[in-house]
């Protein structure tokens, strides 16, 4: 595992927040699997490099994936609801979303089969007047957070869908209390669900946090395909003003 010095290829190393300056290094890593110690695999390689006030950001999909919440995607059985209901999702460029019966199902057991037709029923009337999102919107963050599977996903994790990962602030809370105790540093930990269209913040202590997190992420700077790297330090700091910055 490594701590990068330069972006991910087409990514910017530095992003700016509210007149602060961050750098961005992505921490390349094994294959996570279900059952194994993402934060204990993370905090090997980096624990020398930690300062008090660093942020490390987690990929969503890598923590729901070594917490078990990862399924081979036509393996998923599924239900005439999911196989309906899914055809109305929109597919983007990010992905394939909740627009697959098997997504769908997932959906359905997360948040519940109510809850996805109520959502379902307003994107019906709320979509062919202009206004999109509200499925993801009502349906809530763990059916938001789905992943389907995505050719650019480091195998075998390209078969697999994801759910949102189990009580992610706990997670991230522990997390830091860990890094505390075994390297004597304080730092923030945020799981981010980010790709090219957005973010979406799972686990932010507070709202400020969430934002900074949103600043951090929204031009996706990890990586979870060929880069292998789903996790990236951030550290405010003073930077070469030559250098290419992302502001928000």
């Amino acid at each position: 595992m490594t701590l990068l010095t330069n972006p991910n290829p087409g990514k910017s190393l530095i992003a700016t927040y509210k007149g602060d300056t961050y750098k961005r290094y992505p921490i390349k890593t094994p294959v996570i699997n279900s059952g194994d110690d993402f934060i204990e695999i993370v905090m090997d390689d980096i624990q020398t490099e930690l300062q008090d006030g660093d942020i490390l950001l987690l990929a969503e999909s890598v923590v729901a994936i070594s917490q078990g919440r990862g399924y081979r995607f036509f393996e998923i059985p599924y239900g005439k609801f999911a196989q309906f209901i899914s055809k109305f999702v929109t597919r983007t460029s990010a992905g394939i979303g909740l627009g697959t019966p098997q997504t769908m199902q997932l959906a359905i057991n997360e948040a519940g089969l109510l809850r996805i037709i109520i959502a379902a029923s307003i994107a019906a009337v709320t979509r062919p007047l202009g206004i999109h999102g509200m499925f993801y919107r009502v349906a809530g963050s763990k059916a938001r957070a789905i992943d389907g599977p995505t050719p650019g996903t480091m195998p075998p994790y390209n078969e697999f869908a994801t759910l949102s990962p189990k009580k992610p602030r706990l997670y991230a809370e522990t997390a830091e209390k860990r890094f505390l105790k075994n390297t004597s540093k304080e730092i923030e930990i945020i799981i981010v669900d980010a790709n090219d269209i957005g973010v979406n913040i799972l686990g932010a202590k507070n709202k400020n946090q969430e934002k900074l997190g949103e600043v951090l992420c929204f031009d996706n700077p990890m990586g979870q395909g060929s880069e292998g790297t789903p996790a990236m330090l951030c550290r405010k700091n003073t930077v070469d003003t030559n250098e290419t910055t992302v502001r928000v």
